[in-house]
């Protein structure tokens, strides 16, 4: 739990400074970039992260990358102190939180939406659309399939789970028989 608390507070930091200078979008891009680096190449997360090498190799690693790659110098500051105060192993968590709270700077909420069979574009577009009304924000959908839910459909906004699935149904039908309540 501490540790998303210091991720979540990196990154509203981070937030706010880019909301001050205007660059929220690009620290998102960049923030985002970087910690997609650091997943694919786990030997080089490792290099800057792994506490058994010393801690001026690491930073070395970490100045050779930051040199390497196109980011603002806001961001390389950023990397830095996230380094020199020992946070940078939380640059994931940290990269998910800021990720969240740009996109509500923005207005957007992320959901997901999981149907047994391709859904046809007007009918995602449709609820899409039914989501943003019911929200008041504009929704980024990632549309899924799973066979395994029978039929019907499966909408997550945040913490919010909105199951329409048949597979549910006859899991909740199953649960009342053998409860003996009539159905």
């Amino acid at each position: 739990m501490k540790n998303l608390t210091i991720a979540r507070r990196y990154a509203k930091a981070l937030l706010i400074i880019g909301k001050e200078d205007d660059q929220a979008e690009t620290y998102r891009g960049e923030l985002d970039g970087f910690a997609s680096l650091m997943s694919k190449e786990k030997n080089l997360e490792q290099a800057i992260c792994n506490p058994l090498y010393a801690v001026s190799g690491r930073k070395k690693v970490l100045e050779a990358v930051i040199e390497k790659v196109n980011i603002s110098k806001v961001m390389e500051s950023f990397l830095l102190l996230l380094f020199d105060k020992g946070r940078f192993v939380f640059i994931h968590a940290i990269n998910d939180f800021y990720q969240k709270l740009a996109d509500e700077l923005k207005g957007v909420l992320r959901a997901s939406l999981v149907s047994a069979s391709k859904l046809p574009s007007e009918t995602v577009e449709k609820i899409r659309t039914t989501l943003s009304k019911r929200t008041g924000k504009d929704i980024i959908l990632q549309v899924e399939q799973d066979p395994s839910l029978i039929g019907g459909l499966v909408s997550r906004i945040g913490d919010l789970v909105l199951d329409g699935s048949i597979k549910t149904q006859l899991l909740n039908m199953r649960k009342s028989l053998k409860r003996g309540e009539s159905i």
